[in-house]
């Protein structure tokens, strides 16, 4: 891990750097408390400089809600830019306003302690996000109140409509918030037999769950990461479902063959900047094409694949049906049948967002694919 170095009066300090969206430590940093102005704040934070917080913590959060304030008014991306231009010049935008408010950084001690005024006890947070727990180290604000609001969602539970049940997210694994994905999946109809089924990605596990509650004999749930994999285990369990469930670290898919392959991949084609990125980009659609170049040769005689696709990407510019349609072909897949529905989250019905008017158009669908000639 990379540490940060600055300066307290004739004193050289150093410290654990900690960053789970991957940016390095500030090359210059100096200490800050109530007396700065959130004007000086922002001038210092839009040079690269880190404020190292030894204030009151709730001081630093009004500070850090004055400096979204002030990025709030820089000038918007014009609509008149061509897709996906625009898109990414979005994007790059959100990705420097979230490296500036990243530059107020919170010191933490051992024991995952702030001896900060006003500071809430982040222990049990950081030991669900963090292995630091004998060490101290520096971390953005912007950073930690994620990983505060993460632990909410992981202690009460998300409710999921689908299972009549909570799931239980952690940080770094994505919360399943949006649920037409989850809509759709219960009331597609199972392949019969369904006696084995792989969830391909599984993050929180929810799409296992949903499977056997459907009548799947038995799951196997695959993840890369270790932090969902453990996340899917826990939810399997507090579900009762865990005769039901296998779990695999592989790469898309476990050996053998079944019934039924569902997958949700990432929706949108892009680079991956931090762990709950890599829920929502795919690089080089790396991930899509693997699973529709491979998963004919993994499904049994009569079995389906279900490839759950939000077409966002098609309203961004990022691809197009044609491609999507054309790596069914080269794969040997025939669509058996597509489902629809649209989106109802708030983010959809948000006027105010950048990409409102391609948001408006989004429709998710569940593609119900066969390896076999029809």
């Amino acid at each position: 891990m990379p540490f940060l170095n600055w300066q307290s009066g004739d004193v050289a300090l150093s410290t654990l750097w900690q960053s789970q969206a991957g940016w390095s430590p500030p090359k210059k940093s100096v200490e800050v408390d109530d007396t700065i102005t959130a004007d000086s704040a922002y001038r210092l934070a839009s040079e690269g400089q880190g404020l190292i917080w030894r204030g009151d913590f709730q001081n630093a959060k009004q500070l850090l809600q004055a400096l979204k304030r002030r990025l709030s008014q820089r000038p918007a991306i014009s609509n008149d830019l061509p897709l996906p231009e625009r898109f990414h010049r979005i994007r790059l935008a959100r990705a420097q306003a979230a490296r500036t408010l990243g530059q107020l950084i919170i010191l933490v001690e051992p024991g995952y302690q702030l001896t900060l005024r006003r500071a809430p006890s982040i222990d049990d947070a950081c030991k669900a996000a963090y292995d630091l727990a004998n060490q101290s180290f520096a971390v953005p604000l912007t950073e930690l109140m994620g990983v505060l609001s993460a632990y909410q969602w992981q202690k009460k539970g998300v409710p999921v409509e689908s299972l009549s049940a909570h799931i239980f997210p952690r940080h770094g694994v994505f919360t399943p918030t949006r649920q037409e994905y989850l809509t759709l999946i219960k009331n597609a109809p199972l392949p019969k037999p369904c006696l084995k089924a792989f969830d391909i990605g599984t993050g929180t596990g929810v799409i296992a769950a949903l499977l056997v509650n459907k009548g799947a004999a038995h799951v196997v749930a695959t993840d890369l990461s270790p932090r969902a994999l453990a996340c899917a285990q826990l939810n399997i369990q507090l579900l009762g479902l865990q005769d039901c469930v296998s779990f695999a670290d592989v790469d898309l898919f476990p050996p053998g063959q079944a019934d039924l392959i569902v997958c949700n991949p990432p929706w949108l084609p892009g680079k991956v900047h931090s762990a709950l990125d890599s829920a929502i980009y795919d690089p080089e659609s790396v991930m899509l094409k693997g699973f529709i170049a491979g998963v004919g040769a993994h499904l049994n005689s009569k079995g389906e694949a279900w490839l759950v696709l939000s077409d966002l990407a098609e309203h961004l510019k990022l691809r197009s049906r044609d491609i999507l349609l054309s790596w069914f072909q080269a794969a040997g897949l025939t669509v058996i049948e597509k489902h629809d529905l649209r989106p109802t989250h708030a983010k959809a019905q948000d006027t105010t967002d950048a990409l409102h008017a391609e948001r408006a158009l989004e429709v998710t669908s569940l593609w119900r694919l066969s390896a076999e000639k029809l």
